[in-house]
């Protein structure tokens, strides 16, 4: 079976001429693309090598985009030295999934499967990087893996927060007595299609009416129909670290200034929670989807600051662990020949 590219999907380029012109997919810097067989199913993920990196980004999308609309993130992170890895989640992008399978814990445990293999793979170490709901799903990784060195998101919102669910739906009722009725009636509901378009406020994922109007087109991402059971355990899925408690590596939050679709109020508050060393950034005139100046901006300069703090910080501990190693190895020496 021959499985799809991107060069018989053309939609993603049509995003090209919305982001930065410095951050557009040219014939140098297209992700090449292959697949990673995990769990039975064939997942889709885009990479941009960069051999000398330290340090690689796994990029992650929400339930408006797919690994290649993430690529102008990696197009950035190749320009400044650094690695990436952009998988499309099941159910989305060119990752098919049968409906029954497919659940927000299914991309929690991708997302912590392709960091065991991503270590696997050459060892470097990983900074998971979250736009949109990617974010939240950043953070639900790192926390159940334990093994990323930084975290960078967008966005960070609770949905077990009604006020959270009810700013994420299109209709106030789907965070109230919608969710009430997904979860009491699932054995029922769970298997309906839902147009996440006309679930979630993706109206509202640009400040530029023409790309709002693209994503929601997008049968890959944004126009996309998912089983109900994916949302209800979107909105009621735990962590396994609650935010008090999370000291798994630093966090960038980087939250867009002129969100219409993830208040920045509700980011504030789950950002707020975090034990993590972590950091704050509001991107001026940037909408949910960042593509305005000076936002834009301000994101890469962020994410490039954290990114060399993460990897200095990185380089650091393995000198340290190499020189006990050393030592430790030195006094059993010293223990044998006495």
């Amino acid at each position: 079976m021959t499985l799809p590219t991107y060069d018989s999907h053309p939609t993603w380029r049509r995003y090209q001429s919305f982001f930065p012109e410095g951050m557009r997919c040219t014939e140098a810097s297209t992700p090449t693309e292959h697949y990673w067989r995990w769990r039975g199913l064939d997942v889709h993920l885009d990479r941009l090598a960069v051999p000398e990196s330290r340090v690689k980004a796994i990029v992650l999308h929400g339930v408006g985009a797919y690994g290649r609309v993430m690529a102008p993130a990696a197009v950035l992170a190749q320009r400044y030295g650094y690695e990436t890895v952009s998988p499309d989640l099941p159910g989305f992008g060119l990752t098919a999934v049968p409906r029954v399978r497919m659940t927000y814990k299914l991309w929690i445990d991708c997302v912590c499967d392709l960091i065991d293999a991503e270590l696997a793979r050459d060892g470097k170490p990983i900074v998971l990087f979250g736009v949109s709901l990617g974010g939240l799903l950043a953070y639900q990784a790192a926390a159940q893996s334990r093994k990323p060195i930084g975290l960078i998101a967008t966005t960070l919102a609770d949905p077990r927060e009604r006020e959270v669910r009810r700013g994420f739906a299109r209709h106030p009722l789907l965070g109230t007595a919608g969710l009430w009725m997904l979860e009491r009636l699932a054995p029922i509901t769970d298997g309906l299609p839902l147009p996440m378009a006309y679930m979630s406020r993706m109206q509202h994922i640009s400040n530029k009416p023409e790309l709002s109007a693209l994503v929601k087109s997008d049968r890959l991402g944004g126009g996309n129909w998912v089983p109900a059971r994916f949302l209800r355990t979107l909105l009621t899925t735990a962590p396994a670290i609650e935010p008090e408690d999370f000291t798994v590596c630093p966090v960038l939050l980087a939250h867009p200034g002129v969100d219409r679709m993830t208040d920045i109020a509700l980011s504030r508050r789950f950002f707020d929670r975090l034990a993590a060393p972590k950091r704050m950034v509001v991107l001026e005139g940037a909408s949910h989807m960042p593509t305005e100046h000076p936002g834009v901006d301000q994101l890469e300069a962020a994410v490039l600051e954290f990114m060399s703090e993460i990897q200095a910080t990185s380089s650091a501990a393995e000198v340290a662990t190499s020189r006990n190693t050393a030592k430790n190895v030195s006094r059993s020496n010293a223990a044998g020949s006495a």
